[in-house]
């Protein structure tokens, strides 16, 4: 019975090199009810993911070895769970890096044990909101299926992040209606994410480095000066 019980609970798997932070967020979350695996090092944690998938992975950026983006990479190839990255730098860079690699989030060390928590909570909910039915979108040229989590464009296969293809998912689903940077990040990162606006810009211009050539279809994403971007369909 307290297997099954076990089974049941949502699983995280905790990435940290630190002993002390394993332990004391192990702790944390154990209370909370979930299940948790801990890995100190990046090769151990792939290993883990590989064999048994968590529902959320918790991942510290400075790893012996391979480090946390490289995992992140790693992982963003072969599944879409929610990724939370743990840094002990409080910089843009890093942070948007982390995004542009698939995060869903980040956390800057030290952190209080009862934000981890809210953030975890607030990327799970964002996570089981996002499973639904098969959905795709078409446009001469491209197609876009945000649950297969794929995208084609001029006949090849584009390999690209989560939140980079939510964001071209998003705007395409409403063609040639403006979005601010804020209206974006609220429907596709939702209300709890803690980031900056910039970050909607590093993706738009990802996405446009990946659709070069797409005006030559009818289609492409413009920037609206002082306002924000919209995905503009020639009539």
């Amino acid at each position: 019975m307290a297997d099954n019980a076990k089974e049941t609970r949502q699983r995280i798997l905790l990435v940290d090199d630190d002993p002390n932070i394993l332990r004391l967020v192990e702790l944390y979350l154990t209370k909370e009810g979930f299940a948790v695996e801990t890995a100190a090092d990046g090769a151990k944690a792939v290993s883990m993911f590989k064999a048994n998938p968590p529902h959320l992975m918790l991942l510290d950026v400075l790893l012996p070895g391979m480090d946390g983006w490289q995992v992140c990479r790693e992982v963003r190839k072969i599944s879409n769970i929610p990724i939370i990255m743990l840094t002990a730098k409080d910089e843009t860079f890093d942070k948007v890096l982390g995004l542009e690699l698939g995060a869903d989030d980040y956390i800057v060390k030290p952190f209080e044990p009862k934000e981890l928590i809210a953030r975890i909570k607030a990327v799970i909910r964002r996570s089981a909101a996002s499973e639904a039915p098969s959905k795709e979108i078409s446009y001469p040229g491209l197609t876009v299926n945000i649950t297969r989590y794929t995208v084609t464009f001029g006949g090849s296969s584009l390999e690209m992040p989560p939140k980079e293809l939510e964001v071209l998912f998003f705007l395409a689903s409403h063609p040639n209606q403006v979005f601010t940077r804020e209206q974006l990040i609220e429907q596709v990162w939702g209300y709890d994410f803690f980031g900056e606006n910039r970050t909607v810009d590093v993706h738009v211009m990802r996405l446009r480095e990946k659709l070069n050539g797409c005006e030559a279809y009818g289609w492409q994403i413009k920037t609206v000066w002082r306002v924000g971007y919209k995905f503009s369909v020639n009539a």
